[in-house]
């Protein structure tokens, strides 16, 4: 209607718009003119699809385009409205930028900050928009990190995440890992940190592979980074390993959320990604990757550099998008297998380009613009032209003529979730197509009739338009009296008129001319009036289709006319709403319906003069025909006919048409593929075919048209054909291996589907399936194919084409395969027993004749001259048979024979690997790895297995005085295994071992025999006299004694004191209390920490060196009682009456009471008054349950409960609420009787103040009580009503009144009465009462005040004293109350209302109170200590009582704590505070309303400042080999200490602290060991409370051997003051040190040819017993000129360490042997040097002491008391003090080098040994570790153990365990065998076990304490060697930061120095003699010998004590 309404106007203002038209075409002009330099907006600078910033930092968003002319840009909104400024948060700037200031967080508007943005560039050619921009705004926000803390099975992958808040994680990136030990595991740029054991996924993740123990010891911290501010910080929590053992073998165990839902991954192209697999498993599971190509079926990752595979985690390098995908893990182990999912998105920035960019066009010419896009993933594609969204969404926008309109801008869009792009083309018309425009236009005029008009228009355009004239809508033709015409002129334009002569009034009307060419029009319109009678001229009839609009203009002639209207039916139109008729005489009807609006219309003009003039119109209404469905139907075969007929309605006449597919059929197409049209009727036509065929599948359409409109439907024909062969397959023969295809296609409809089968037999018949009937066999799109074709493939083949229509086709043909020879089996093993035949066999198959020929080891086999081959063949029906056969097995008969078979058409072999088996040789390299006092652990080298897996080995082994015939033990080995144990032996007992292999063949013979001694044990028996009291809730004390002594088995180191949880079954946790010496001496532990009243067991046990013996039983105590820790459970409540509750509860759970329960306290109190304490009350009773009585009437009661023993009060419960019953209410407050007129009182009154329950009803009460009084009469009021009008009263009489409430219970007492009498004269009286009114902040109260009077009261209110003024939020109500609303805390205060009238007046206060949330309180500091911060409160004073106070604190970069407080607490304190540290605190209150504001931040801090570093004489008490630290020395400045870090190094040493422990506890003393003897150290410790930590530099020397102090240090030069000395002439330049290593390197170079010389000599021209033997293990020289008998040898064996070393005793020296005290020297031999120059292994070689000079070829300086007698050595010892001598060390143990970490598969470098060369040092495993760690190892950067300078002293030893002196004096062992230790990490390699070619490690070596044979000349003893780890070079690592007890570096002052035989006390007493029958003296005197007789003997002997590396 509207769109109509316009027309209308339109054409009445006709003449407006032919000039705005004529100005915009010559504008359009202009621009076509300029065209060519014109060009449409393209983006410069697009704006990118996503912008985060920070608050702090705001953004400008770029946005500039180019143009011609330049475009305008303006920003829009996602919806399309335009972007303005918002100050200070949104501005566009004058270049097109959209910037976003800098903000607080309070200003953040969503709608501003978290919005999408368009950018708009437009001019006159076009519009564009960018990119959809996605702003967000991040407001700072205080945040924090934490590690995750990760429970991981020992051996598996740990997987630490980065916690990282979730209203941040968009904007943090974990940028790397820091550990304790200050390691950091950074990302590299390509995304992924590794090296080997740590790695950083992408996703931010650490990942720890094979975790071990000591991997729990870390602690892990996340780096991270903030992408908007650059911040970067570490997480406020490290992340920690709970590593436990493996309880059994466990199937793989995914974690729970990964179980349910796998992972989603998603990222750009190019990132790296990292897919975890987290499981847990024991044994480890092995992970494997699967990718699912198709959706179902997987394929294995292939692992490349790009794909990488680090433990269960697939790492994805340079991502591209066909990584993309479903991946599946699947981790297996020997128990089970378990996968998870992973679904991987790989994104690539969204990209689009449209091509062509500018495109020129002809107008009517076809135009396409095409977008090409990149990235994935794309989610749509649309297109825009001119800022205007298109229907397309194809890639491809084609149009197919291009019109005027089509030119501007078009713009291609691609999107995704994420993501979007765009680009941008143009569209221009070409060639000089210009639009008609008209130059010239008549006017409208105003004319008598008779004079000629003449009526011109021009145009001009490109092409040349026509112009066309119309009158009244009717074409202007040539006439009588008028001519049309038209011609073009000289400039191009177009002229055309219209010439009527003697013009009459019907010529008048309205003309239009147009112009019209190919592309455009344009048209002028225009009134001719002409003087004269009114006239309708004749109209034509109007056909109009129902439901469109009609719009029709009167044609009248005349002038002037003062009205046209229409009529119908003889009604004035219009005649509803549907009709509307204009002055100008244009009729319009919207939605035309035929019943209603076809017929004839009458147009009426009339004039002034009332003159009229009619015309009719006849109106048709047509209905546009509609096609009714129809259908082919679904079963249509190919011959059979078909038919359909369309039938439509509508209005006739109808023309139907058919179409198929494209093509129409009309009468000369009737025949057209044997169709017919045959037509029915008017409305009706027919299809049939004659025959179907497939040519006639396809669409129908049936299309009605009649001159409303046109209608179509469209049937489907589907002929169903039978199959036909299009190409049928036939026999065919192929060559084998080559590829075969053999066609069988067919034709039909449905498409038919092509099988092929395969015969079962030789015939054809029985056809199957071709799965399975040969590799490389497949149909591809029907054809069969076979690939590389095998002989089996030959046979019968039938092909089968059907399609369900007929009995389909099918063709045999035969497939033959021409092959060449084949063997089935291409290898096979064959075996053979040594010493029997062999036969060999080969069957060829294939093409006969076969050639078979045979090869040994690739040469041809010729039986000839090796008469033990023979070679058969047998013709067989398919092939060849040969056979081979050897008579007797040999072993060189172990060989891969070949057997080639040939034919025509090829050749093919197959080989045979004969082995020859025989039983194993004799297992060699028997050696021991560990022994302890009843095992021992051996290794082997496995020797030829005979070709026959050995099966089994046997450990043979028997005591020495056992023969091996009867007194053997055998222990069966796995023939897989080279190591194992022997068990159940006996301690200190020497045993012999050997071994026996055997296979399947037989057994080897005995391996030689090595002999060991068992070690001592631990303490055998438990500490004594334990007992355990309770100190407080929390602590034990526990005391006992030691064990019996003869229970201890060497010295008491300490003890362990075990406690856990009586029933609890997890282990006991252990502390250290070192052995107090004082005999009888009671020891004590306090164990702190403890839960209260719990019971623990605690046991005690002894340790000694060896180990800690048996545990005591478990001694059981508690501790003492606490508060309980949970409140009673199960709390109910039951209303009994109207005052009473019953409530009852069950006890708290019994681990939580924490004591003997008491009793109960009950805490009740109203409800509403909660929040008083003041109303609460305390009941406590010993039951479960208890009555309460005398409360409040219909009152809803809190009540708590809670349990108390005799540590306190518990906690309370949850409170519960019960409500008391009902019972009759209390009288009404207060009654009033206003008199309302002479027979009308209205009574009011006050509920009960005491309702006691819900009033349900009032019942008012009135009598006469004057002149007389009678009977009281009562009326029932509804609950909700105060007040009761009572009329019919009289005057004269005076009337009581009184109120009753009722409740359910029943009827109250009666209220006050009230009395009054009627009158005319009736006063203002006010009958509401003065209330205290509360009111709730921000609602709305009324105020009542309700007045009766005669005549009716002016109500007047004042408010605190003042009249009121009205306001919207302050007004008077019609019954004079008073509403307000909004209340505010303003608004408080006193009401009056006072209603006045003529007759007098009154007055009631009302008092509003209102209620809000509270001020906020004042907090200010009342004190601080070290652990707790006591604030003082001030709650504000405030209408509504205050329920309580809430504090808030938090420490700096913490997070916020709260505890509530009751209201009247004035201070409180919080505890539990961390020491010395900074908080902030404030409060806030809350009432029943809400929570007020807070108050102001209270910034202070608890007391305690750094720990304070106490003197260096009272931390440090020195001795010979340790530092003892008094740690409670230190100023804990305040705040309990946390732990101490103990570092030190020797003075001279440049660099390199040695770590101690980085965990010392700080109680009690701390020892640092294994110090040297009279050493400068260094000594660094780190103390570290909460505050922070202070460290501290000390200095102090170890005292000598003699325990005397050593002077203070001279200031060291290096000897380069005494080098100028020497050599002045010396230049300043020179670097002496260089000098020095000089002559060291000159000096070693011919000590090395020296030594070989001698070396030689000895082994070719030396006496025989002084030469080098090669004997074996034993035979070595070295012994002044003594070697070792054979059965010596054998008696003594080799003896293998300890196997484990346990702490020493605290605060002693543990080295504390005889030879110490003495001060003796002790110089120790390095095994370690590399082998002289020959190439044989050295025997060991001097280590230097700390200070004395090097002594090759000259004894060290004789002592005085050395030139001595032989006697006098052995009257008193070297130093003179008789009787020291005689002590012994009775329980040392020799270690060996490296066994520990270097023999221990689970450590070190995966339990391969180092050679003496190596200088790679696996890390230490751990070693004993029980309670607090007493010592630790020293790490070294070379070998673990270093060598230090050569030193004074020549050590050689003696098979029986004795040291040869200087002068050779044998000095014996406390016993026949002492126990002796080689090097088992170069066993084999130096010491030669079983090869004649290697010397033997006797030589030198310790040997025990044999002391009884007198040494003539017995030197004093230099100080003792430096400490390895005293080397520059030594620097702590990780590991040894975590031990405790490992095994020390060979030339310590170890145990192993002083090894004794406890059983020998006495020195003179030796027991047996040498072996082999050898007294001591004999082998004394053969060695005095040796010396006389060797040329090149050792310079110093050996020195009493001695000790040499083993």
């Amino acid at each position: 209607m509207g769109h109509l309404k316009l027309e209308i106007l339109c054409l009445v203002v006709g003449s407006v718009v032919a000039l705005l038209a004529l100005n915009i075409d010559s504008a359009l002009a202009n621009t076509g003119s300029n065209a060519d330099e014109e060009g449409g907006p393209v983006f410069v600078k697009e704006p990118p699809s996503k912008v985060d910033f920070s608050n702090s930092t705001g953004a400008e968003i770029p946005c500039q385009s180019r143009g011609t002319p330049q475009p305008e840009i303006i920003w829009l909104r996602g919806d399309g409205t335009a972007v303005g400024d918002v100050p200070g948060l949104r501005q566009v700037l004058a270049s097109g930028a959209l910037v976003f200031p800098p903000f607080r967080a309070e200003d953040y508007r969503q709608e501003v900050h978290s919005a999408t943005y368009i950018c708009l560039a437009r001019n006159s050619i076009g519009t564009i928009h960018s990119r959809d921009v996605h702003v967000r705004a991040v407001v700072t926000q205080v945040y924090d990190t934490h590690g995750d803390q990760e429970y991981i099975i020992k051996g598996n992958s740990a997987t630490i995440r980065c916690k990282i808040p979730s209203f941040i994680a968009d904007y943090l990136d974990v940028v790397s890992w820091h550990d304790s030990d200050g390691n950091v595991y950074k990302l590299d740029n390509r995304g992924v940190f590794e090296d080997g054991k740590f790695v950083v996924l992408p996703s931010g993740e650490l990942h720890i592979k094979d975790v071990r123990p000591e991997d729990g010891f870390k602690e892990y911290r996340c780096q991270t980074k903030h992408r908007l501010t650059g911040e970067t910080r570490l997480s406020a929590s490290a992340g920690k390993l709970v590593i436990t053992d493996p309880q059994g073998s466990t199937a793989p165990r995914l974690s729970g959320d990964t179980q349910i839902s796998g992972f989603a991954r998603m990222g750009m192209k190019g990132s790296t990604f990292g897919l975890i697999c987290p499981s847990q498993s024991f044994p480890p599971g092995i992970f494997k990757w699967y990718k699912f190509t198709d959706g179902s079926s997987r394929q294995p990752v292939q692992l490349d550099d790009r794909l990488k595979q680090l433990g269960g985690t697939l790492i994805i390098r340079e991502a591209k998008v066909e990584d993309s995908g479903k991946y599946l893990c699947v981790v297996s182990n020997s128990v089970g297998e378990e996968s998870v999912e992973t679904v991987l998105t790989v994104t690539a920035p969204l990209a689009a380009t449209v091509e062509p960019a500018v495109q020129t066009v002809d107008f009517g010419r076809p135009a396409t613009f095409t977008c090409h896009y990149q990235g994935s993933p794309v989610k749509n594609i649309t297109w825009m032209k001119n800022g205007k969204r298109l229907p397309q969404t194809e890639a491809v926008i084609r149009i197919d003529a291009v019109r005027r309109e089509d030119r501007g801008m078009f713009q291609c869009f691609v999107r995704n979730d994420q993501d979007s792009a765009q680009s941008t083309a143009e569209l221009k018309l070409g060639g000089r197509f210009d639009p008609p425009r008209l130059t010239f236009k008549f006017r409208e005029e105003v004319l008598q009739p008779g004079p000629k008009v003449s009526l011109k228009c021009k145009a001009t355009g490109n092409p040349s338009p026509e112009i066309v004239w119309e009158l009244d809508s009717k074409k202007v033709t040539n006439a009588d009296r008028v001519q049309v015409g038209q011609f073009v002129g000289e400039n191009g334009e177009v002229v055309s008129h219209v010439n009527i002569t003697n013009v009459h009034s019907n010529d008048g009307g309205v003309y239009r001319c147009t112009a019209i060419s190919k592309v455009g029009s344009a048209t002028h319109t225009g009134r001719l009036n002409i003087h004269g009678l009114p006239h309708v001229k004749s109209m034509d009839k109007a056909q109009v289709v129902a439901g469109s609009g009609m719009v029709k203009t009167c044609p009248v002639a005349g002038y002037p006319i003062d009205a046209v209207i229409w009529e119908k039916d003889n009604r004035v139109l219009p005649i509803n709403r549907r009709q509307s008729v204009f002055p100008n005489g244009t009729l319009v009807i919207d939605n035309v319906q035929r019943n209603m609006d076809q017929g004839t219309y009458t147009c009426v003009a009339r004039n002034a003069q009332g003159y009229t003039s009619r015309g009719n119109l006849e109106v048709q209404v047509m209905a546009p025909p509609y096609v009714r469905p129809f259908s082919f139907g679904d079963q249509n075969f190919f011959g059979d006919s078909a038919e359909i007929q369309c039938s439509a309605n509508g209005d006739t006449p109808i023309k139907i048409s058919w179409t198929f597919q494209s093509i129409g059929f009309g009468a000369a197409l009737n025949k057209l593929n044997g169709v017919e049209i045959t037509k029915t009727g008017q409305k009706s036509s027919v299809l049939s075919i004659d025959s179907l065929t497939a040519e006639n599948s396809g669409n129908y359409t049936c299309t009605a048209k009649n001159a409303a409109g046109s209608s179509n439907y469209t049937a489907s024909l589907t002929v169903n054909v039978p199959p036909r062969w299009i190409v049928e397959p036939t026999d065919r023969a192929f060559a084998q291996g080559s590829d075969a295809k053999i066609e069988c296609k067919s034709d039909g409809f449905p498409k038919p589907s092509v099988a092929w089968k395969k015969a079962a037999g030789d015939g054809p018949m029985d056809y199957r399936d071709l799965k399975g009937s040969a590799p490389g066999m497949r149909v591809e799109d029907g054809n069969l194919v076979i690939s590389a074709i095998p002989k089996q493939a030959e046979g019968y083949y039938l092909c089968e084409a059907n399609n369900g229509i007929g009995a389909g086709l099918s063709a045999v043909i035969y497939i033959s395969v021409q092959a060449p020879p084949q063997f089935e089996i291409k290898f096979r093993n064959q075996t053979a027993r040594k010493g029997e035949p062999a036969v060999l066999q080969c069957e060829a198959k294939g093409e006969k004749p076969i050639g078979i020929l045979w090869s040994r080891d690739g040469k041809r086999l010729d039986p000839k001259p090796d008469p033990r081959y023979t070679i058969r063949e047998e013709i067989l029906s398919n092939g060849v048979l040969s056979d081979l056969s050897v008579k007797r097995s040999e072993r060189t008969d172990s060989a891969l024979f070949t057997c080639v078979a040939t034919n025509a058409f090829g050749s093919d072999e197959t080989s045979l690997n004969l082995i020859v088996q025989e039983p194993p040789e004799v297992p060699f390299g028997l050696k021991v790895l560990d022994k302890s006092g009843r095992s021992v652990q051996l290794q082997w080298s496995e020797s030829f297995s005979g070709n026959s897996p050995i099966t089994r080995f046997y450990i043979e082994y028997k005591m020495s005085k056992s023969d091996w015939n009867s007194g053997k033990d055998r222990v069966l080995v796995p023939g897989s295994q080279t190591m194992a144990s022997v068990y159940n032996l006996r301690p200190a007992t020497t045993y012999h071992l050997r071994l026996v292999a055997e296979n399947e063949v037989g057994t080897s013979e005995a391996s030689q025999s090595v002999t060991i001694i068992t070690a001592e044990e631990a303490p055998s028996g438990p500490p004594t006299g334990i007992a355990v009291e309770p100190v407080d809730q929390h602590t034990l004390k526990v005391t006992w004694k030691p064990p019996l002594r003869e229970e201890w088995n060497g010295d008491i180191m300490g003890y362990y004191v075990g406690y856990k949880l009586a029933s609890s079954d997890k282990p006991y946790l252990f502390e250290t209390v070192e052995f107090s010496r004082e005999v009888g001496k009671e020891h004590h532990l306090m164990i702190s920490n403890l839960k209260t009243y719990t019971e623990y067991s605690v046991v005690v046990q002894a340790f000694n060196r060896i180990g800690p013996g048996p545990m005591s039983k478990e001694v059981a105590q508690h501790t003492a009682e606490g508060k309980p820790d949970h409140a009673p459970q199960d709390i109910s409540c039951t209303t009994l009456t109207s005052q009473s509750i019953r409530v009852s509860w069950t006890s708290p759970p019994l681990a939580s009471a924490n004591g003997v329960i008491k009793g109960y306290k009950v805490i009740f109190g109203p409800a509403s008054s909660w929040y008083d304490e003041k109303t609460k009350e305390i009941k406590a009773t010993p039951s479960s349950e208890i009555i309460l009585h005398g409360l409040k009437k219909y009152t809803n009661y809190n009540m708590t409960i809670l349990a108390y023993t005799n540590g306190g009060d518990g906690i309370p419960s949850t409170a519960v609420s019960c409500h008391t019953e009902q019972d009759v209410p209390g009288p009404p407050t207060a009654v009033k009787a206003s008199v309302m007129s002479g027979d009308a009182i209205l009574l009011s009154w006050q509920p009960p103040s005491q309702p006691n329950g819900v009033v349900t009803q009032y019942t008012v009460y009135q009598r006469t009580v004057e002149p007389k009084e009678s009977e009281a009469t009562s009326q029932k009021i509804p609950s909700f009503q105060t007040t009761y009008e009572i009329s019919g009263l009289k005057r004269k009489e005076r009337y009581e009144f009184w109120v009753t409430a009722h409740t359910a219970i029943g009827e109250g007492q009666p209220s006050k009465s009230a009395t009054t009498s009627p009158s005319n004269k009736v006063p203002a009286k006010i009958a509401s009462f003065a209330e205290k009114i509360v009111a709730t902040h921000r609602d709305e109260v009324k105020l009542p005040c309700q007045a009766v009077g005669v005549p009716a009261p002016e109500i007047k209110w004042k408010v605190k004293g003042q009249m009121l003024t009205q306001s919207n939020r302050l007004r008077v109500l019609p019954d004079g109350s008073l509403l307000i609303k909004e209340v505010t805390r303003k608004d408080a205060g006193d009401y009056a209302c006072k209603a006045e009238n003529s007759n007098g007046h009154d007055t009631i206060m009302h008092t509003l109170v209102v209620q809000a949330p509270p001020q906020p309180p004042s907090i200010s500091l009342a004190g601080a200590t070290g652990t707790a911060i006591t604030v003082r409160l001030k709650s504000p004073s405030d209408s509504a009582p205050l329920h309580g106070l809430t504090i808030h604190y938090k420490q700096d970069f913490g997070e916020w704590e709260a505890t509530q407080i009751p209201p009247n607490m004035s201070e409180y304190t919080l505890e539990g505070l961390n020491c010395g540290t900074r908080y902030q605190i404030y409060a806030t209150s809350y009432n029943s309303i809400g929570t007020g504001e807070a108050s102001d931040i209270l910034n202070t801090r608890t007391k305690g400042q750094k720990p304070g570093v106490p003197s260096a004489h009272k931390f440090i008490e020195v001795s010979q080999n340790s530092v003892t630290l008094h740690l409670s020395s230190w100023d804990d400045g305040g705040c309990p200490m946390l732990y101490f870090v103990v570092e030190y190094k020797a003075r001279h040493q440049s660099d390199g602290w040695t770590m101690v422990s980085n965990s010392v506890k700080p109680s009690g003393n701390y020892v640092v060991l294994d110090l040297s003897p009279a050493t400068w150290y260094q000594l660094r410790v780190t103390a570290h409370n909460n505050v922070g930590f202070t460290q501290a530099e000390f200095e102090f020397a170890t005292l000598t051997l003699n325990g005397n102090q050593v002077g203070p240090a001279r200031t060291n030069d290096n000897g380069r003051g005494l080098l100028l000395e020497v050599f002045p002439w010396l230049p300043e330049w020179v670097d002496y040190n260089m000098i020095v290593a000089g002559c060291a390197m000159i000096v070693i170079i011919v000590v090395g040819l020296a030594v070989i010389c001698i070396a030689v000599s000895r082994r070719n021209r030396g006496p025989e017993s002084f030469r080098l033997r090669d004997e074996g293990l034993y035979a070595q020289p070295d012994m002044r000129g003594m070697t070792l008998k054979r059965e010596f040898r054998d008696e003594l064996g080799y003896i293998a360490p300890p196997n484990r070393k346990l702490p020493p005793v605290p605060g002693s020296n543990y080295s504390t042997c005889d030879r110490h005290k003495k001060g003796m020297n002790h110089p120790t031999w390095n095994g370690r040097r590399p082998a002289a120059a020959t190439g044989v292994p050295h025997t060991y070689e001097e280590l230097a002491n700390g200070g004395g000079g090097i002594y090759y070829d000259d004894h060290p300086p004789v002592p005085p008391h050395a030139h001595s007698d032989d006697s006098s050595l052995y009257s008193k010892p070297p130093n003179g003090v008789p009787g020291q001598d005689e002590e012994i060390c009775p329980y040392a143990t020799f270690h060996l080098l490296g066994f520990r970490e270097e023999m221990d598969p689970s450590k070190g470098s995966n339990g391969l040994t180092l050679p003496h060369g190596s200088t790679t040092l696996p890390p230490p495993g751990h070693g004993h570790h029980r309670g607090g760690s007493q010592s630790a190892p020293r790490g070294s950067n070379t070998t673990r153990y270093g060598r230090g300078p050569v030193g004074s002293g020549v050590v050689s030893s003696v098979a029986g365990g004795g040291t040869v002196g200087p002068n050779g004096i044998i000095n014996p062992p406390n016993h026949v065998f002492s126990p002796e230790y080689d090097d088992p990490a170069n066993i084999e390699d130096e010491y030669g076990y079983n090869s004649p070619n290697r010397r033997g490690s006797l030589g030198r070596r310790s040997m025990g304490s044999m002391r009884t044979v007198p040494i003539p000349e017995s030197p004093s003893p230099p100080p003792p060697p430096p400490r390895p780890s005293d080397s520059p070079n030594s620097t702590p690592s990780h590991s040894q930061m975590n031990q405790s007890n490992d095994s020390k570096e060979s030339n310590e002052l170890s145990e192993a120095e002083c090894d004794r035989d406890p059983l020998i006390r006495n020195r003179n007493s030796v027991s047996g003699g040498a072996p082999g029958n050898m007294s001591t003296e004999e082998m004394r005197r053969l060695i005095e010998n040796r010396n006389q007789n060797e040329a090149h003997s050792i310079p110093n002997g050996l020195t009493p004590y001695d000790t040499v590396n083993v």
